[in-house]
């Protein structure tokens, strides 16, 4: 059978991964390098020059999306449909396994998935059962508990014993949690893989006909994969060793969704020679865009090592602009997408990338003055997120007390032990005497609601009451501190953990930002609380665009991965936003926030451009910034600084490594050592504002990393 047409549109090292001779192989796919190509490709190659079965062989992806456009590409290369070769998701797989051997797997025919808010009811179930507390328990840090556990592969059995109570408490709410999912034949998201591994582990007979079947095992997205998928691969792939993973150590982005970039490393020692081949040739972007992103990442150490190239065009200078604040820096941006829309370009070919969700805000609110068209991808518009609606909840209370829709969205927010049965009887009395919930709730008090209930109604009500009174003569930005802190929202969502905890944490912290730069017109008949809260309103009913019309796109760096862009922005390229603070305070994080200035970086086709700001408004506070070190690994031949000419200042600062280490603040240098008479030693992490409002970070040998205002501590250089 003539396969040349396979081969027709490859270059040389795509056609060697694509007929690599059968075997463990790793393809180390950079950037725009076509790796989705070399993996339908070489399916096509199994078929047909090596007449493999597509039955025989399994294709794995990260999301459902990237399998249909996987077997779209396969079956119009073959010319023939591919129903039965398994080619899915991770979870996909395992379900339609289990589906198959649900008795073996001790499920009954008919269980059940749920998803994750079914699980969280789940988990408040179990909690209640044990009658514990959700305020001192919560659900959602339960929830990502369990999850973690189930990941790493470990049963309630397989924890260690422990003499710490609050350890025993969690072991005992996992395994009355897996003992009602068995009991009603429930399966969560991170129980379909482990199920699935035990099934194989377990049964020998199923094994060998899952290793029998699949002799030709592919894998997208490798460098994604967590320590349960990796062991789920390992163990399919274990008898013929017919394994091809695609992936990129430069793009692994996603250690806080358990993703092991030390899973590239492991693939060689447990496939001893696996063959490695390198796709370097990027077909997405300019010369520059490519060098520039080269040299940032090539500071990484223990990288596979690949250098991106192009026989494209050599392409315009990476333009870097130093905003005066955080609203300049979204105007400047907008400005230059209006120049470029008015070139005749479309405005979805440009990309607005940040490192928190809270920085969308600004450049929603001018895009929404402006009248252009956006969307952010992947997520909600500012005032549609669910903390934000939490905290205007809670200050629509402060403006008015008969609000019903912020009651009911609040009143058990953070948990206070108000369920469903306390809420129908105060909505009945309300209806009974058409008042108020809030009205109705303060007559229940004196009678009609059972002790603990009532103590907790009670407490709401306080916590109002209070909250009303401390609003009283205080600004707007005030009010909104006010809020988040003391309903307790804040520690709420921080008790989630991970990523979107602290996005969840950061976005409330905006609100406070956008409560200082709100601008109360005089002439409103509202006061400024409530013109505030007309405004959020407003800006959230503004729909966003719809998929099909052609509107900027707004997105986290971590949603962009896999996007390309021919204008791409990079915002907010400071230190302590990007890369973030935390990245200085754990191991290895650092590396990870360059990965992902790469992957940003390599979104860009055509112009990049990259935006920091020297003062930035950030928890309600104007904070003195430094140009992130990501800009001073970009070399200088690279870079065209740009000025506004509406700005007039001095050229613009460039951070630089020999600087940084003599930058001090009172007399505190970036990187010295010093003594606190309570903290002890410690080294200088970071530095920010002046005179009075100067505060340093530092790292305290046995305290570890705490923030301090110089004009108030007894710091001093050792």
């Amino acid at each position: 059978m003539d396969v040349s047409y396979i081969f027709e549109d490859l270059n040389e090292p795509q056609r060697d991964a694509v007929a690599a001779e059968p075997g463990p192989l790793l393809v180390l796919a950079g950037a725009g390098s076509g790796k989705t190509r070399v993996l339908t490709y070489r399916v096509a190659w199994l078929v047909q020059a090596q007449q493999c079965s597509p039955l025989s062989i399994m294709a794995v992806t990260f999301t459902n999306k990237a399998a249909r456009e996987m077997r779209g590409r396969i079956e119009k290369l073959l010319g023939f449909p591919v129903g039965g070769m398994w080619m899915g998701t991770f979870h996909g797989l395992s379900h339609r396994m289990l589906r198959s051997h649900a008795q073996d797997a001790g499920l009954p025919a008919t269980f059940e998935i749920l998803d994750s808010d079914d699980q969280l009811r789940m988990i408040r179930r179990v909690l209640k059962e044990l009658n514990l507390d959700e305020g001192y328990w919560p659900p959602r840090q339960i929830q990502w508990t369990i999850n973690g556990h189930k990941e790493e592969g470990r049963r309630p059995h397989d924890l260690s014993d422990s003499h710490d109570p609050q350890v025993q408490v969690l072991h005992k709410i996992y395994s009355n949690y897996q003992a009602l999912c068995q009991r009603f034949g429930l399966v969560d998201f991170a129980e379909l893989l482990l199920r699935a591994l035990e099934l194989m582990q377990n049964n020998e007979r199923i094994r060998n006909t899952y290793q029998d079947r699949f002799r030709h095992i592919l894998v997208d997205e490798f460098q994604d994969t967590n320590s349960i998928q990796y062991r789920w691969l390992k163990l399919f792939a274990d008898k013929h060793k017919n394994i091809t993973v695609v992936g990129d150590d430069d793009q692994c982005v996603y250690s806080w969704r358990g993703a092991q970039v030390e899973n590239l490393r492991k693939f060689e020692k447990d496939f001893p020679g696996a063959q490695t081949i390198r796709l370097e040739q990027n077909y997405r972007s300019t010369e520059i865009i490519l060098n520039a992103a080269n040299a940032v990442i090539d500071q990484n150490q223990g990288r596979f090592g690949k250098t991106l190239w192009t026989e494209g065009e050599k392409g315009e200078p990476i333009q870097l602009y130093a905003a005066f604040n955080e609203v300049d820096e979204a105007r400047f941006v907008i400005d230059r997408i209006k120049s470029w829309v008015g070139q005749g370009n479309q405005r979805s070919s440009c990309a607005i990338l940040y490192r928190s969700n809270a920085q969308s805000r600004v450049f929603e609110e001018v895009l929404l003055d402006v009248g252009m068209p956006y969307r952010v991808y992947g997520g909600l518009r500012f005032f549609e997120r669910a903390e934000i609606k939490d905290a205007l909840a809670y200050m629509r209370l402060i403006s008015n007390p008969h609000s019903d829709a912020a009651f009911e969205r609040v009143v058990n927010v953070p948990t206070r032990g108000i369920g469903n049965k306390t809420l129908d009887q105060i909505r009945a009395r309300a209806r009974e005497k058409q008042q108020s919930l809030c009205n109705a709730a303060v007559e229940l008090l004196q009678s009609g609601l059972p002790p603990r209930a009532t103590q907790s109604v009670q407490r709401f009500l306080q916590l109002m009451d209070d909250l009303r009174k401390s609003a009283e003569g205080h600004e707007l930005a005030e009010i909104a501190d006010l809020v988040i802190n003391r309903s307790g929202l804040i520690e709420h969502y921080r008790k989630e953990k991970g990523e979107r905890a602290e996005a969840r944490v950061e976005n409330l912290e905006e609100l406070v930002s956008a409560a200082r730069n709100f601008r109360h017109d005089e002439d409103d008949e509202l006061d400024e609380l409530s013109s505030f809260l007309a405004h959020a309103a407003l800006e959230a009913g503004e729909g966003q665009a719809e998929e099909w019309e052609d509107c900027v796109q707004l997105m986290s760096l971590h949603s962009a991965k896999g996007l390309e862009f021919p204008l791409v922005f990079l915002t907010g390229m400071e230190e302590g936003l990007f890369p973030h603070q935390r990245s200085m305070e754990e191991p290895g994080r650092l590396e990870e926030e360059r990965r992902l200035c790469y992957v940003g970086m390599t979104r860009a086709m055509q112009q990049l451009v990259m935006v920091y700001a020297e003062v930035r408004r950030l928890h309600g506070r104007e904070h003195y910034t430094s140009p992130s070190r990501f800009l001073s690994e970009i070399p200088h031949e690279h870079i065209q600084e740009v000025r506004s000419p509406m700005i007039s200042r001095a050229v613009v600062r460039r951070y630089d490594k020999s600087d940084s280490a003599g930058q001090s603040v009172n007399g505190i240098k970036l990187g010295s050592r010093v003594r606190h008479n309570k903290f002890g030693d410690g080294t200088v992490l970071n530095l920010e504002g002046r005179g009075e409002s100067a505060r340093v970070q530092v790292n305290f040998e046995d305290v570890g990393s705490k923030w301090l205002v110089l004009a108030y501590t007894s710091l001093h250089a050792i």
